[in-house]
């Protein structure tokens, strides 16, 4: 084995051991929600949610949100024109819960994404000093809301977001979903993050973020990333543009979401947003997933040909054990602290391939305009 393969290889473990300083240093840098100390005040929250389709979902998420122990909010529902049975489960919660207020959406006009502009109707019904955007498939705790608010309150924060407790029953869920928090946990240094005016450095999940109205108005809203399909994260790169105060919160041990429900919506689900993640740069895109390739699974490739009676030499050998031993605990890290099942980590090579099926097939129907979402094309506008 030549020399500058040895060097690729101690590239790969160095890469790996960034990545372990930075999951090391967010296990301090991330605060859980529930840490704050109370807020004294209590401003009124308007609490928002979107929801096309959401029948299996949007009980246990409206109940959960009218169970809040907190004094001063209301909850609002847009049903966008769903074609299964959510509108009339919100009418029976409505017969129960006079306070909650749900809304029709109206027709999508073009040049927007369907949850971006049923968010935009929602803000404009929103009367809080605070608005919430929560997704249909999120509950929350009853103290979830009291805690944010505090959170916010103690950060003197513009925007916060969280991570969730990610709930996965089928073997896809399992091997494809944990990618994106251990994404977030893993490559994005919060403590630099917080000090620094850089876009790149940030993060949302649109399963829950709290706004300051003020700030959202002055970001211009969901209007100003309308097209966007991570709005959730546009938006968080937008408010560190504007020197607004962004934060990310560890939510686990209060929301919980389920995102999907089968193999089918797995693939479809992250198809249609992974490639917008990467500001739709094809190049970019290339590069990164064949890199994280590289890193995570030519160190296995290397030590299954060594069982297989390959002639490995022992210096790339042992390089090949140190790098797996690294990402392991890498993985074995965030999923511990993400209060995701700890024995997935043994699989965090399934993991990277079944991502990187999933990336390729994103890319597919990029560039084909084939992607669909809930009845609505998914096409990424480039």
């Amino acid at each position: 084995m030549s020399h500058p393969l040895i060097q690729h290889q101690i590239g790969l473990l160095v890469f790996i051991c960034v990545q372990l300083l930075i999951a090391v240093s967010n296990c301090w840098a991330l605060r859980r929600l529930g840490d704050a100390t109370r807020a004294k005040t209590a401003p009124r929250v308007s609490v928002l949610v979107p929801a096309r389709n959401e029948e299996l979902n949007i009980g246990d998420c409206v109940e959960s949100l009218l169970a809040q122990r907190y004094p001063d909010f209301q909850v609002i529902v847009l049903d966008d024109n769903s074609t299964d049975r959510t509108g009339a489960i919100l009418a029976e919660i409505q017969e129960q819960h006079h306070e909650l207020r749900v809304i029709t959406g109206q027709p999508l006009p073009a040049g927007w994404t369907g949850k971006n502009w049923a968010c935009h109707h929602l803000a404009q019904e929103a009367d809080g000093e605070l608005l919430l955007f929560v997704d249909a498939d999120t509950t929350l705790d009853a103290d979830a809301l009291r805690q944010a608010v505090s959170a916010m309150t103690d950060e003197d924060a513009d925007l916060l977001s969280l991570l969730p407790r990610q709930e996965m029953v089928t073997w896809a869920e399992r091997l494809a979903v944990p990618v994106m928090s251990w994404s977030v946990f893993t490559l994005l240094p919060l403590a630099i993050a917080k000090r620094v005016r850089m876009p790149m450095l940030s993060a949302a999940i649109g399963q829950f973020m709290l706004f300051r109205g003020s700030a959202y108005e002055q970001l211009g809203g969901h209007a100003s990333v309308r097209l966007n399909h991570v709005d959730d994260i546009a938006l968080a790169r937008r408010t560190k543009a504007a020197g607004l105060r962004w934060r990310l919160f560890d939510g686990t041990q209060h929301v919980q979401c389920r995102m999907y429900r089968s193999r089918g919506e797995v693939v479809r689900g992250l198809s249609r947003t992974i490639f917008a993640v990467f500001g739709n740069s094809i190049p970019l895109y290339l590069f990164v997933w064949i890199w994280l390739s590289i890193v995570y699974l030519e160190p296995i490739v290397l030590l299954c040909g060594r069982l297989a009676g390959l002639p490995i030499p022992p210096i790339s050998l042992w390089i090949a054990v140190a790098s797996v031993g690294a990402a392991f605990l890498l993985w074995l890290m965030t999923y511990r602290r993400l209060a995701i099942p700890s024995a997935l980590a043994l699989l965090y090579p399934a993991t990277i391939a079944t991502s990187v099926v999933i990336a390729a097939y994103s890319l597919y129907l990029t560039i084909t305009g084939r992607g669909t979402w809930k009845g609505r094309s998914a096409a990424v506008v480039r």
